[in-house]
């Protein structure tokens, strides 16, 4: 899988903003496929204006500290990516990391704040949204 790091270093290299959004695009090709059953009303995203699911899955650490794996899918080539950037931050940490991690800041290095729609935006906050509160539930019940 692609670290952030390595994210970050490749869009550094790709001046021109159509040559980024082929990669994302190619970020997202590169997702785990979720199953038809994961494609569910669970998993729907609500507040995309594309077709967005998450499924999330709970496994420990040795300690027993609860860690959250995510498979995602859109129907939109580049909130597919979009998602797979946010999954490299997010899929396969603890509950405290992924609420001590702001993706946002770190979609705004990569300079997406001027290059996103305001609907890939609020589609891109509802998925962050979506991870944090499964984090919060998660703690919750670890507790």
């Amino acid at each position: 899988m692609t670290t952030i790091d390595e994210i970050k270093d490749n869009f550094e290299l790709l001046e021109d903003w159509d040559d980024r959004y082929r990669y994302v695009i190619e970020l997202g090709r590169t997702l785990a496929p979720m199953s038809a059953e994961e494609h569910s009303a669970a998993n729907k995203v609500n507040g995309c204006a594309s077709q967005v699911w998450l499924s999330r899955q709970i496994a420990a650490t040795e300690a027993g500290e609860p860690v959250l794996s995510y498979l995602g899918d859109s129907d939109a080539h580049i909130v597919r990516g979009l998602m797979a950037i946010l999954l490299t931050l997010y899929s396969d940490q603890t509950p405290s990391h992924i609420l001590n991690t702001d993706p946002i800041k770190v979609f705004d290095e990569l300079g997406f704040r001027e290059h996103l729609t305001p609907q890939r935006s609020n589609g891109l906050r509802a998925m962050v949204e979506r991870i944090r509160n499964d984090a919060k539930e998660t703690l919750a019940a670890a507790t």
